[in-house]
């Protein structure tokens, strides 16, 4: 049976990036057949709907997805709801997985990495911050942060299951010491959780010590989980190790559905100048190939690829000037597919 994507541009630069994945998608899974559908602020606008039933609809169908940058409102818009939280609360994709593998480019500060850089941050996907309850109360503003034990143990299993994979190294990250009750639930039920798992080793980390150590000295970490927000920002900050947000992909999963996606935003003020950065896109691919097809031979094709196209320079701007970043979005596909061919 062939292999079915849904792919969901989204905003501004996803336009450009997500085709450019699709491209290189194709080259190593031929058989791949692809429906085209749409979500977004774009798409509120024009209809009113951020997330279409037609393209839910369409995901579920396929089983999975590649969907770019949104762009969304800075102040609450009445009818407006992210579409990808929509995506991951309709289709209970529970987990976000954030990989980063460390990347030296010429000039850059990264080259003063002594040990090798290789991360995963486990984020549960459902919960905490990100139910949106907001309510206003007089001249005080609430934000409810929902944390139950079932999440929590799901989430803990899967990161114990993919650090028993890997180094058998897992950090609990959470601020339990000023939120008991919250952050409390989620450290026992990955602890109790991790009884089942005697052979990987468990470590605690406060997460302002955890944005330290990953600003620091990031190579301690194998997997790291943690709560919904604070598994947004770790992740993005540990992606400086990766090359930056533009190189740095995610994936959403649950039992059913896999939704991929780059880390980086819908970045207007470059959008259609043909230099985003399609690397966290392609890369994003390379995890739906890895984790919800099953083939980590391809997978590990992609993500070797686009190493040696960065390595040979095709750096965009989004890199850095100590990068020399002067790649267009066509200049890296092209170098990832000559990359591909070449291996």
């Amino acid at each position: 049976m062939a292999h079915q994507l849904c792919v969901i541009p989204g905003d501004g630069v996803g336009q450009e990036v997500i085709p450019s994945a699709v491209e290189v998608l194709k080259h190593v899974l031929p058989d791949l057949e692809t429906v085209t559908a749409e979500a977004g602020w774009d798409c509120f606008q024009r209809i009113g709907n951020a997330l279409p039933d037609d393209t839910k609809a369409k995901i579920g169908a396929c089983g999975a997805a590649l969907f770019g940058a949104v762009s969304s409102p800075s102040k609450k818009v009445e009818g407006y709801r992210s579409p990808i939280i929509q995506m991951r609360q309709h289709f209970d994709l529970f987990a976000n997985l954030r990989p980063t593998q460390g990347l030296q480019l010429p000039g850059s500060r990264l080259n003063v990495t002594l040990k090798p850089i290789d991360l995963l941050i486990v984020r549960e996907n459902t919960q905490g911050l990100y139910v949106q309850r907001e309510y206003q109360r007089g001249e005080e503003a609430v934000a409810e942060r929902v944390i139950t034990t079932a999440a929590s143990t799901r989430i803990g299993v899967l990161a114990l299951e993919m650090a028993q994979a890997r180094r058998k190294q897992l950090t609990i990250v959470h601020k339990a010491n000023i939120l008991p009750l919250t952050d409390g639930t989620f450290r026992d039920a990955v602890r109790a959780a991790a009884v089942q798992f005697p052979e990987v080793k468990i470590n605690e980390v406060l997460v302002d010590t955890a944005a330290m150590l990953l600003a620091s000295k990031p190579e301690q970490f194998d997997v790291v989980v943690t709560t919904n927000l604070f598994g947004d920002i770790l992740s993005d900050l540990a992606s400086v190790w990766g090359g930056g947000m533009g190189v740095a992909p995610s994936l959403n999963i649950g039992q059913h559905v896999a939704i991929a996606e780059p880390v980086h935003g819908s970045a207007p003020d470059i959008a259609g100048k043909g230099i985003a950065n399609p690397s966290g896109a392609i890369l994003a691919a390379a995890l739906l190939l890895r984790y919800h097809w099953n083939e980590p031979e391809l997978a590990l094709r992609i993500e070797s690829a686009v190493s040696t196209a960065i390595a040979n320079g095709a750096r965009t701007p989004d890199m850095g000037p100590a990068s020399d970043g002067k790649a267009t979005t066509r200049h890296v596909v092209d170098a990832v597919i000559e990359a591909l061919n070449a291996g």
